[in-house]
């Protein structure tokens, strides 16, 4: 013979459950996304990672220093003109998945707005470069081509690392990150300037 008094309890039980699991869809539904715009360069940290006012006042700092250096006057007292500068390669080898590429953007802004010294295309570009001149040769009007070898080559190459620790216990976190960057003479392979930066971050949940 069915226990009723049992069905009738666990057909209750469901449909408190299903009511709870109703009632979170439809608040969840019921929320509305709110977006406030906020100044570009206000520094925000919301997770203690690596940012993007990381990268454009490591980027500020760094150039700010290279170009103090006594390298860029010896250049010019030699040369008699500011070097041509290339941004090569920099490596993150941090913990965490970090745009290198808007680093290096940060850094080419500061250089070219500085005007102390001229900056040329990376391999990457060149190559889309150089793959335009080549279909402005095959189907551009004559007194509108760019001519081939008249690029400018570069003197020096600055190139580089971002690095990280993280010291933690339990919900507190130390992180620790580290810009190393090298300028490079092209024809000599010199380290004229060596550079560093660091940034500390105490994380607490």
């Amino acid at each position: 013979m069915p226990n009723f008094k049992f069905l009738k309890n666990m057909n209750m039980r469901k449909a408190i459950i299903l009511s709870a699991m109703f009632l979170v869809v439809l608040a969840t539904g019921c929320q509305q996304r709110r977006v406030t715009r906020i100044d570009p360069d206000r520094a925000v940290d919301l997770s203690g990672r690596w940012n993007d006012t990381d990268s454009r006042l490591v980027a500020q700092e760094m150039t700010a220093d290279i170009l103090s250096r006594p390298w860029l006057r010896r250049f010019e007292n030699s040369n008699g003109r500011v070097p041509v500068l290339i941004v090569g390669e920099v490596r993150n080898r941090s913990h965490e998945h970090i745009d290198a590429e808007t680093f290096i953007r940060n850094m080419e802004r500061e250089f070219v707005n500085t005007g102390a010294v001229r900056l040329v295309q990376g391999a990457e570009f060149r190559e889309q470069i150089r793959m335009e001149r080549a279909d402005q040769h095959e189907f551009a009007a004559p007194e509108t081509i760019a001519r081939w070898k008249r690029e400018i080559g570069a003197d020096f190459m600055l190139t580089g690392t971002m690095n990280s620790i993280v010291d933690q216990h339990r919900r507190n976190r130390i992180i620790y990150y580290q810009v190393n960057l090298e300028l490079t003479d092209m024809e000599t392979n010199e380290k004229v300037w060596i550079g560093e930066k660091q940034i500390k971050k105490a994380v607490s949940n």
